[in-house]
């Protein structure tokens, strides 16, 4: 029940209270009676002892009924700070990331986000939010954007809506999380970056594998220098499956590289300082998909001065490869989500040696037993569901975003460099397509392509 409709008892309920004095004349006498004196003490006594600010006095209004003879003490709550009040949400699609991934987390945190509304095209998905979640749910999004009460809104629409939602989202003034792909070409997403400078709102990319457990135990070894000069980095998402959903068309943005590649290819991308490679070598095949997309994605990145990036994104893998392999000058590294586990040695303790340039005696090889260091990391309890942790991790950092001025973690300008390698790789294959039939997504039966505003 609202504090201003309890009754003004309820809300001094945990309060001490000491038995009120013989209530003397009121002001129907003429005189100014015992009773405002009796207030002013009650009023003295509490900001003396139970140190309540004086601004959460509300001020004293006799009823016209019973003139102050039955009036209570009544202290107003303190309104929440801006800075701490949950953040109103709106998510875009109620499909697998809008509903499992999204939604499933704001669920969890009530104390910093509030589902306000949703929108789908499929009435029992929205008959599902507005039952299960409490919030209203629109069958045009267009619709859902002319409400000016919303913080921030979440784009999980199917990827080829993704620009243009996300455009009218920003054009409508609400800060915007755009899910992976966030655009098909960089020249598309400098249009989404256009959109949002003008409206002066955020564009978040929704890229949560960088705050992967796993990733970010990955750049820390890097990064202490254990394994000398970093040769080769491989990351590898891939595995053996087959797919038949809109998610296989290229009409719909389907394929690996678009589907699951931004994850790898923004931890690609982070390791080569998010600037854009020197060489780009890619190649993409169809094998156990049912649309026209592909199902098996290999590239190359190669900077100077920086590793070679070999990035796996394959439906085709029956047998399971680690997450990542490091190859380094002193030592290497392997694992992924369940674990790593680097190996070393310490230049400071290794066997001396000098080139020869002559044959070895014997005939025989070059061999030394190098004493190996080994480490391993394993997730903490918190760590181990990984999926949850990274939506946690990137979620906590808009609130600190919105709520507590921090500086976004992840921009969609590091985010570009990923979106024109991923548009040179498409360059550079070119897949043959299916003709469009069937439900079109973006048709009259569809989303709207743009909302007037």
């Amino acid at each position: 029940m609202p504090n201003s409709l309890m009754p003004p008892t309820a809300s001094l309920a945990a309060t001490p209270q000491r038995p009120a004095p013989p209530l003397g004349p009121t002001h129907r006498d003429g005189r100014v009676g015992y009773v405002s004196y009796f207030l002013l003490a009650i009023i003295l006594y509490h900001h003396a002892k139970l140190r309540i600010p004086p601004s959460l006095y509300k001020p004293l209004t006799p009823s016209l009924s019973t003139p102050n003879i039955n009036a209570h003490l009544y202290t107003e709550p303190a309104k929440l700070p801006k800075e701490k009040e949950p953040i109103r949400v709106a998510v875009l699609g109620q499909g697998r990331s809008g509903l499992d991934i999204h939604c499933r987390y704001f669920k969890t945190a009530p104390h910093k986000y509030q589902i306000v509304a949703v929108a789908d095209l499929l009435d029992d998905r929205r008959q599902r939010a507005h039952s299960e979640m409490g919030c209203d749910a629109y069958a045009d999004y267009c619709d859902l954007l002319a409400r000016d009460d919303i913080d921030l809104v979440v784009n999980a629409l199917p990827s080829h809506l993704h620009p243009q939602a996300t455009i009218d989202s920003l054009n409508t003034g609400h800060h915007t999380i755009c899910e992976k792909p966030l655009a098909w070409s960089a020249a598309e997403l400098d249009t989404m970056i256009a959109a949002a400078h003008k409206a002066d709102r955020l564009l978040l990319p929704f890229q949560q594998s960088r705050n992967a457990p796993q990733f970010q135990k990955l750049l820390q070894v890097i990064d202490s220098g254990v394994l000398g000069r970093i040769v080769q980095i491989s990351i590898s998402f891939s595995g053996f499956a087959r797919r038949w959903d809109w998610q296989t068309l290229q009409e719909y943005r389907g394929g690996n590289l678009l589907n699951t590649g931004p994850h790898p290819m923004d931890q690609a991308m982070r390791l080569l300082d998010f600037k854009m490679p020197e060489q780009i070598l890619c190649a993409m095949d169809r094998a156990n998909t049912f649309g026209d997309a592909e199902d098996y994605v290999k590239i190359l990145l190669r900077t100077k001065d920086k590793p070679v990036i070999d990035v796996e994104i394959s439906s085709c893998t029956a047998f399971p490869q680690p997450m990542y392999t490091v190859h380094g000058e002193r030592g290497g590294l392997s694992g992924g989500p369940a674990g790593l586990t680097w190996r070393y040695y310490d230049p400071q303790k290794a066997p001396e040696q000098m080139l020869i340039r002559s044959p070895l005696p014997g005939p025989s090889y070059c061999r030394e037993e190098l004493k190996m260091i080994e480490r391993s990391w394993a997730p903490n309890e918190d760590e181990q569901n990984s999926f949850t942790y990274m939506s946690n991790a990137y979620y906590d950092s808009v609130f600190a975003v919105l709520r507590e001025a921090a500086q976004p973690e992840i921009t969609p300008q590091q985010v570009r460099v990923q979106i024109a390698v991923i548009e040179e790789c498409h360059r550079q294959n070119h897949l043959s397509q299916l003709p469009p039939q069937g439900f079109d997504l973006s048709s009259a039966e569809g989303w709207p392509k743009e909302c007037t505003t």
